[in-house]
């Protein structure tokens, strides 16, 4: 992909640095940096996921949240980041210091697990600290993805983030059935697993800080880095181009946690199963990466991501028109995973072809701003939809919302190739 007609700002590739090691066999054809990137993230989402799984559980039947109170609390969940992304991305590209910045961000994630289990059963300061925690998450991500891209070579990036996005969602799969063994054992045993989350994300900040190498953006001097400087990259036609797509998408997507309720609400799951409702996406998800990188570096990036998105189409069908049998809400699982792995990796490793590496880190995080925000927006509204025409007709009008939506990014990123 290449910059567009009048674009001043020229690109960079994001890893053609000497630091890149040699690839040889199968499993360190995307270096060791990303091996232990990936290593950060499976143990960091062992502890993620463990809350995350049992959060709309916790919040609707423990803390008493109504649908439309939960959608707020989500889409702070998931949205929230988008407040301090791009800030962190501009202290990492202009200190050139990615790997401390996203050390701070996961160092605050794990001191909020902490204080999960000492705030108990109150709704203010879970509040408080379930968005601290994903502040952490906004700081941490952009930093993560810019190593991952600098550390991989050009030719194999989006492989080298399916590698990462496989290795960051076993943790995402350990992650829930340690909750759920920990519920089957004791149902009301919250604490416990805010205790358990609280010693893996320690663990996976250790992981960070003794395997994980820097990575600089240039050999040359670093180009001024601040806000003026991230919003130029709006002038690069392709970057433009890919955000407005990606913000649309994730404005018409159902947050994860609406999915896993609307399966409890329609199966009538007991509670101490609803933490293996991300176990099937995180399967599907762990095997379609790799592949799925693969084939976006071959075939094209943008085909890939959209193929995803139109994963979702189906997934809805399931779960607004189709009987509750396991097999339908099995099936819009694994295609949620499907989703996951085309998209997730797939479309980081699309802005790292179209930034300057001087300022990759600040560009990624200006781009996931845009979706993050959006999925907060969109969040917000399902909860709303959700408590004025129900549950599966909120699915309906998210189900035609993003075929239109994945119709206009079709021609969007068509223009773009």
């Amino acid at each position: 992909m290449q910059s567009g007609p009048g674009s001043d700002i020229p690109l960079a590739p994001p890893s053609d640095s000497a630091h890149i090691e040699p690839a040889t066999g199968r499993l360190t054809r995307v270096g060791r940096n990303v091996l232990f990137l990936g290593l950060t993230s499976l143990l960091t989402d062992v502890s993620s996921e463990m809350v995350t799984a049992i959060l709309p559980l916790y919040l609707t039947f423990v803390l008493r949240f109504t649908p439309l109170a939960f959608g707020f609390v989500d889409g702070l969940y998931q949205g929230v980041s988008a407040v301090i992304r791009i800030w962190g991305g501009l202290i990492a590209d202009r200190r050139d210091r990615r790997k401390q910045v996203a050390a701070v961000g996961y160092a605050t994630s794990a001191v909020c697990k902490l204080g999960l289990w000492l705030s108990g059963p109150l709704w203010l300061p879970t509040t408080l600290l379930l968005v601290v925690d994903r502040l952490g998450k906004g700081v941490r991500t952009p930093p993560r993805d810019a190593l991952v891209a600098l550390s991989s070579p050009r030719a194999r990036v989006a492989e080298a983030f399916g590698v990462h996005r496989a290795m960051d969602t076993t943790g995402a799969l350990i992650g829930p059935l340690l909750a759920f063994a920990i519920l089957a054992r004791a149902p009301a045993a919250f604490d416990a697993i805010f205790i358990v989350s609280f010693a893996f994300a320690i663990l996976g900040v250790a992981a960070l800080l003794l395997f994980v190498e820097n990575r600089g953006g240039s050999q040359s001097a670093p180009a001024a880095v601040n806000w003026r400087g991230a919003l130029a990259l709006m002038r690069i036609a392709e970057f433009r181009a890919l955000m407005l797509a990606a913000t649309v998408l994730s404005l018409c997507t159902v947050s994860d946690g609406f999915v896993y309720l609307v399966i409890q609400r329609r199966a009538n799951l007991a509670p101490s199963l609803f933490p293996l409702l991300p176990v099937a996406v995180a399967l599907a998800y762990i095997i379609l990466a790799v592949p799925a990188g693969r084939l976006a570096d071959g075939l094209g990036r943008s085909r890939i991501l959209l193929a995803g998105y139109t994963a979702l189409i189906p997934a809805y069908v399931l779960l607004a028109w189709a009987s509750p049998t396991p097999a339908a809400l099995l099936g819009s699982l694994l295609l949620l995973g499907a989703y996951y792995a085309a998209t997730d990796g797939v479309l980081m490793a699309m802005t790292s072809r179209t930034l300057p590496a001087e300022r990759l880190t600040s560009g990624m995080a200006l781009l996931t701003t845009g979706t993050v925000g959006a999925r907060l927006l969109g969040s917000m509204l399902f909860g709303g939809a959700w408590s004025w025409l129900g549950p599966e007709n909120a699915v309906r009008l998210f189900l035609f919302a993003l075929a239109v939506a994945v119709a206009g990014a079709a021609a969007v990123l068509r223009r773009t190739e």
